[in-house]
């Protein structure tokens, strides 16, 4: 998904470029300039991951700090051309209205659960890139900046550009690629094009791109090496991003990602319950990485069967929420209540399970 969005931004800077046809003909519903932009951000993509978390990084922080530039300039720009109405249209975002039917403040946990289901599968594989830091305070200051601040600075941002677009453009836009093609500036739809190309991959490369492609690697470590679960993941990306317009986009992509938050979640539970509350913060660390009959966490021939039914009702009740209709009001804490039901579900199988078996 991200990787076609990303390719959007590179088929924008073409088109900018090259003023092809309005009726050029599609596939899937991508045109040809279209087709090209993905395969290049594809190959793209997997280049960077087989250069390495070296280049990954070098990558990350020439990029992150270019979208801010380029979307502040696109803000004053919209704030400019929507004069003293913008803080109109902000007044009405900020009063709490809505068509959500649940009210404003159900809204915001809505969105909050859909936000975690985005970046479940970061969060539950942080320690593959928790492990290239080289300090503890490193890490936290690198979180505290990276996310709570970030992310709030970012949002204001998102929200004047976003006001904006109602005003100059008599419509919401909330994808950047198509707000910058509405503004009559080569310069920077070229620009911010690769900006948000380069933010697009970067994003895509740490949330869903890596953590994959380590957990396919652990399926069998023996056979399977971190670069072949790259190529995997790349693989399987590849079909999904070409079918996203045709088919996927259909369901809609706050479904799309709450479907998916919604079958890691448990994980994550799981792993937090496990770990605080069964194991009392207490690891074999010699076993946890033992596959011998008789180990600590041998199980039942290598699985812990506990763990997978609490899995599997978990996860089976947070997809519901997102698709049946008597559980609609529960769409958006699909997240929140995967997390949920896994952690109680496994504590309560796995109390009585001595701390180190």
């Amino acid at each position: 998904m991200q990787t076609y969005f990303a390719s959007t931004a590179l088929a924008l800077q073409l088109n900018a470029l090259f003023e092809p046809a309005a009726d050029t003909p599609t596939l899937l519903g991508i045109t040809t300039i279209g087709w090209i932009s993905y395969c290049l951000v594809c190959a793209f993509q997997v280049l960077l991951f087989v250069r390495g978390m070296e280049w990954i990084t070098r990558f990350l922080n020439w990029a992150g700090p270019l979208v801010y530039v380029v979307m502040i300039a696109l803000m004053l720009i919209i704030w400019y051309q929507a004069g003293p109405s913008l803080l109109t249209e902000l007044g009405s975002i900020f009063s709490g209205s809505g068509e959500y039917e649940a009210g404003p403040v159900a809204a915001f946990f809505a969105v909050v659960g859909t936000m975690l289901a985005y970046f479940a599968a970061v969060v539950i594989n942080y320690g593959d890139f928790a492990r290239f830091v080289k300090s503890e305070k490193q890490m936290t200051v690198g979180n505290f900046l990276g996310l709570p601040v970030s992310l709030a600075i970012f949002s204001v941002i998102a929200l004047v550009i976003t006001a904006g677009t109602v005003v100059v453009f008599g419509e919401t836009l909330t994808n950047p690629t198509d707000i910058v093609a509405r503004v009559d500036s080569l310069t920077l739809t070229i620009i911010a094009a690769l900006t948000f190309f380069a933010a697009t991959v970067g994003i895509n490369l740490v949330a869903n791109f890596i953590p994959p492609a380590y957990d396919i690697a652990n399926l069998a470590p023996a056979h399977i090496s971190a670069r072949t679960g790259g190529f995997i993941t790349a693989a399987i990306a590849f079909f999904i991003g070409a079918l996203w317009v045709a088919f996927i986009s259909q369901v809609g992509i706050a479904a799309f990602v709450d479907t998916l938050g919604a079958i890691l979640a448990p994980l994550y539970g799981i792993i937090v319950a496990d770990y605080y509350l069964v194991r009392k913060q207490q690891l074999n660390l010699q076993d946890l990485f033992s596959a011998e009959p008789g180990s600590s966490y041998y199980f039942n021939g290598g699985w812990n069967r506990k763990a997978m039914i609490a899995f599997a009702v978990a996860s089976v009740f947070s997809v519901a929420s997102v698709w049946v209709p008597v559980l609609s009001q529960l769409h958006g804490y699909a997240w929140l209540l995967g997390a949920l039901m896994g952690a109680v579900l496994h504590y309560l199988l796995m109390r009585d399970t001595p701390a180190q078996q």
